[in-house]
């Protein structure tokens, strides 16, 4: 077993339509306005399809993630891209609607991918049960903050907490 390879799934089920939880996903800048962890986001390419995001869980550690895109399909509900930086690999988002009515969606979560930040590799071997619960930690205040968020755009409010670029 590596103990630099990770690969995770989860589930968010969300009281939100499907094409507006897309939309929120696809839009990476506004990452910060909803998920504590993600610290910072911006493109770094010409147009869309690339970026970067700074993150930082509850272990005290920051990781820059370089994102680009490999493959957006609204009509299929996914998002995915290449990870490079301090994680290299591919994460994914699958967006479905979930019950009649079309008010609610399930948001499958993938991710393979290897530690390639130096001081996560000497640590992997004795915290690697702790790295993945910070990143379970990360997705569950993900999901509850793309609730609030989407709550707040339906409601009028706006949504968000701070800029995306602090």
């Amino acid at each position: 077993m590596d103990p630099n390879h990770y690969r995770f799934r989860g589930v968010w089920r969300l009281a939100a339509p499907a094409p507006a939880v897309y939309a929120a996903l696809e839009d990476v800048r506004s990452y910060p306005l909803w998920w504590p962890e993600v610290r910072e986001a911006r493109e770094t390419g010409v147009g869309s399809g690339s970026g970067e995001v700074v993150v930082r869980g509850l272990l005290p550690y920051r990781l820059v993630i370089g994102l680009e895109t490999r493959r957006h399909d609204p009509a299929a509900g996914v998002l995915e891209a290449a990870m490079r930086g301090d994680l290299v690999g591919w994460s994914r988002f699958t967006v479905t609607a979930d019950g009649p009515g079309g008010t609610r969606c399930r948001v499958l979560f993938e991710e393979d991918t290897r530690a390639a930040k130096a001081l996560l590799r000497r640590l992997a071997l004795p915290l690697h049960p702790l790295f993945r619960a910070n990143h379970a930690v990360m997705m569950h205040r993900g999901g509850r903050g793309l609730a609030a968020y989407l709550a707040g755009l339906a409601g009028g409010g706006g949504g968000g907490r701070r800029t995306a670029n602090r």
